[in-house]
């Protein structure tokens, strides 16, 4: 168990196998590579927390509460690379911003996790399916 003081939900004990690794970071943030799940009130959003850096979370949800029909066809460099081997050990999520009135979901940027392994990956798509990302 580790203590994390935490600029948006305080103190926080957190058991090391609830911490997923990130080995080559986020997009933009390379070096911050441990990141837990913390469920966000009674809704379906989480906040994808910063071990690394306190100050580091985003707001995610699984893309298929957006959009019912999301599917994400996985490259099996990505699946290596978070030691993937069962697909029911996949988890999805996009982070998502708000933007004035708006609230914005990064289907261009998904965050694939294994659930099993706790690792994770955040991938580029380069042309994404047309999905409607302002919510």
């Amino acid at each position: 168990m580790i203590t994390l003081s935490t600029s948006r939900f305080g103190e926080l004990e957190v058991q090391e196998e609830k911490i997923i690794n990130f080995p080559s970071g986020l997009i933009g943030l390379p070096d911050i590579n441990r990141f837990i799940l913390i469920d966000h009130k009674d809704t379906p959003l989480k906040w994808l927390q910063s071990i690394d850096d306190p100050d580091i979370a985003f707001i995610v949800v699984s893309p298929s509460l957006i959009v019912a029909e999301y599917s994400l066809d996985v490259d099996k460099s990505v699946k290596q690379h978070i030691q993937l081997e069962q697909e029911e050990d996949l988890a999805v999520l996009v982070t998502m911003r708000v933007d004035g009135e708006n609230v914005i979901a990064n289907f261009q940027g998904p965050i694939v996790i294994n659930s099993r392994a706790m690792k994770g990956i955040q991938v580029v798509i380069e042309t994404p399916k047309s999905y409607q990302e302002v919510i």
